[in-house]
């Protein structure tokens, strides 16, 4: 027992010193390559679309895996073919990508983009495609995603597998031909994907090696595969990544993505009830996938039928409350731990996606060097990622990316790719950027306070503020709920991009101003960048027990265009922070408050009484040119973003709400600058 002791502590101090170690490393940024991977990024897309080394693919569709509770999971398992028409029997890299949007989704496109020069001629044409003039560019940049290559990563790269690899594309339990109920990211799920990675690693058409690609759901299975460090796991490609997703997109700031949530719900559990007919006329259909999906034909939309007609707090049954519970297993389910992650990580995300909160906080969290680790963000939404990419001074393609990724890493080819990036931007209002580590180490955080005084800028809105180095009033602001927000950045955001074709919604908030308070600075003297997460400090009063509160951060140009560069919002009863998961400001102030947003910390507040509170938005990366103003717009509403759960709903009354401009209890934005504004 003496022994067993010692070895233990010996064990606990050599990893406490190799995590001092490695933390050193990671203390120290590494230099930046450019966007485009200059001669590097040219050699990496000419090995994508070279002939490829093996001319055909090769399909078993349908293969049962079995997981270790005797559920068995559907995947079709691509193999490259010699110009012999034969199976390459060489045991290759595995690439898995697990799907809840069935493989019948993923054929369909996969067969798509077979036709023989139709994806060229496809993006040729989108190439060119431009109807910004008519006031549809967000249309545009929706199809700038296919020549940008995220399709591939949608379904089965064909390039891929012909330049010698082979791809499992699986049904996640519960979805498409798969059996079992399908459990949303829980502990049974996460499980399947390690074991189908030690499945596919122990295939006769298997090297061992396995990296797992796929976005969105099947980027955030990545992540948690990664996380139980399965052996044969060698590198993964995650593209537009959650990791903390009740923040994220289920409940920001305790209210529910309403824009994204209930259709997606609907969509997949609409998906998986699609049967095998092969399989019914032939004779061989699988009558446990049917009474599996009998068991569960609707999973949890019973939790959004029940938050958004349950009348008062002690009627919220207990499996809507483990929604809000922090140490619940379905809240657990939902909580990534990226700091688990061991394998080389490619995060791909967008400044406007409904992951942005997790992505670069995912980044950061991974204990690996740069290089081993990269960051991504575009100037995307969820449905466009890789938007732009491939063109001069953007990144490769993403399939480009992906191949250089996984050739590195599971074929060992010394190709560069490691010394890309490592943290790769769009720099909102400016071009993409690359640099040595996120935020950028340039940005120093200040407060700018809200003041009544006119900017002189905003006629348009509700009430034109100002923001300040100092603080203003006395004075109260009042807002109320407005329909504006149908019109904004945060609906498009919400909508995954589909509300972004129409510009002079997702590209001017003005629109939505019209329902808010502006706070306006005086023009930049000189390019000044934003650079991190940001914190809206509010002293606030209301007229109900609860309330809701909204707030963007906005770049206005000379000629009064106002672009929200990022957002947030919090349930005014939710505020109480988790001051061991916040982050803060050498100065102390919140740069991330994290607010529990659960019913046990709840704090009703009382009408009348000042109450303060601090609200998150999410991290940006941004420029202000000369002669730019910064501004923070702020609502009291924000449908379809979000949407409290009823019974706060019902406390707040929809009353309107006030923010108290005091100098002895001021309200600011801790905002990271880098540059000289001449504030």
């Amino acid at each position: 027992m003496k022994l067993g002791n010692s070895w233990g502590r010996a064990v606990g101090a050599l990893a406490l010193i190799t995590a001092a170690v490695t933390v050193g490393a990671l203390a120290t940024p590494v230099a930046a390559s450019t966007p485009d991977a200059g001669s590097l990024g040219a050699q990496w897309t000419a090995a994508q679309d070279d002939p490829p080394q093996y001319p055909g693919v090769h399909i078993d569709w349908d293969v049962p895996i079995t997981m270790s509770d005797g559920t068995v999971l559907k995947a079709n398992v691509y193999r490259p073919m010699n110009a012999q028409g034969q199976i390459v029997d060489t045991p290759l890299p595995t690439i898995v990508n697990m799907t809840p949007y069935t493989k019948l989704v993923s054929m369909i496109a996969d067969s798509a983009l077979s036709v023989p020069v139709l994806p060229d001629i496809l993006s040729n044409f989108l190439q060119g495609f431009d109807l910004s003039g008519v006031g549809l560019g967000g249309l545009t940049d929706l199809t700038k995603a296919l020549p940008g290559g995220a399709a591939r990563l949608f379904t089965a790269d064909r390039k891929l597998i012909q330049s010698g690899y082979t791809q499992v594309v699986a049904d996640v339990r519960g979805t498409g031909f798969s059996q079992g109920v399908w459990q949303v990211f829980q502990q049974r799920e996460q499980l399947d994907s390690a074991e189908v990675i030690d499945w596919a690693s122990r295939q006769s058409w298997s090297d061992g090696k396995v990296g797992m690609s796929g976005i969105s759901y099947s980027a955030i299975n990545q992540l948690h595969a990664a996380e139980q460090q399965p052996p044969a796991l060698k590198a993964i490609f995650p593209v537009e990544p959650g990791s903390d997703l009740v923040r994220d997109v289920l409940a920001t700031g305790g209210a529910l993505g309403f824009g994204f949530i209930p259709p997606w719900l609907l969509g997949v559990d609409s998906l998986k009830l699609i049967p095998d007919l092969s399989a019914l006329f032939s004779g061989n259909f699988d009558w446990k996938w049917l009474a599996d999906r009998l068991q569960s034909p609707m999973t949890f939309f019973d939790y959004i039928i029940q938050a958004l007609t349950i009348q008062s707090v002690p009627e919220i049954p207990d499996n809507l409350k483990s929604l809000l519970e922090t140490d619940s297993p379905l809240r657990q389910g939902w909580l990534g731990h990226p700091d688990k992650v061991r394998v080389p990580t490619m995060v791909y995300g967008g400044w406007h996606d409904i992951f942005t909160y997790s992505e670069p906080r995912i980044y950061n969290a991974i204990p690996l060097p740069p290089g081993q680790k990269q960051l991504i963000m575009g100037d995307t939404y969820h449905a466009d990622p890789g938007s732009g990419f491939g063109a001069p001074g953007a990144p490769p393609r993403m399939d480009v990316l992906q191949r250089a990724w996984f050739d590195h890493w599971l074929k060992g080819i010394d190709n560069g790719i490691d010394g890309y990036g490592p943290v790769t931007l769009f720099q909102q209002g400016g071009s993409w950027t690359t640099a040595g580590e996120f935020p950028r180490s340039e940005a120093d955080y200040r407060r700018m306070y809200l003041s009544g005084a006119p900017s002189g800028t905003a006629g348009g809105s509700l009430y034109d503020g100002s923001l300040s180095t100092e603080p203003g009033g006395p004075q109260r602001l009042t807002v109320g709920a407005g329909v504006m927000s149908l019109c904004s950045r945060d609906a498009a955001q919400i909508t995954a991009g589909i509300t972004a074709v129409l510009d002079a919604c997702a590209k001017d908030a003005r629109p939505m101003e019209l329902n808010g308070l502006t706070f306006t600075s005086p023009p930049v003297a000189q390019a000044t960048t934003l650079s991190g997460p940001v914190n809206l400090h509010l002293n606030t009063v209301l007229d109900a027990t609860d309330g809701y509160w909204s707030a963007t951060i906005n770049d206005v140009a000379p000629d009064g265009r106002s672009t929200v560069l990022t957002s947030g919002q919090l349930t005014a009863s939710l505020r109480k922070v988790d001051d061991a998961k916040a982050s803060r400001s050498a100065n102390g102030d919140y740069t991330d408050p994290y607010p529990y947003l659960t019913l046990d910390t709840r704090e009703p507040l009382v009408p009348g009484q000042p109450t303060q509170l601090d609200l998150g938005l999410t991290a940006t990366d941004a420029v202000l040119q000369p002669g730019h103003r910064l501004r923070v717009d702020v609502f009291a509403f924000n449908f379809p973003r979000g949407l409290p759960l009823r019974p706060l709903l019902n406390e707040s009354q929809l009353l309107p709400q006030h923010i108290d401009i005091d100098p002895s209890a001021p309200s600011w934005i801790n905002v990271p600058i880098g540059g000289n504004p001449g504030w």
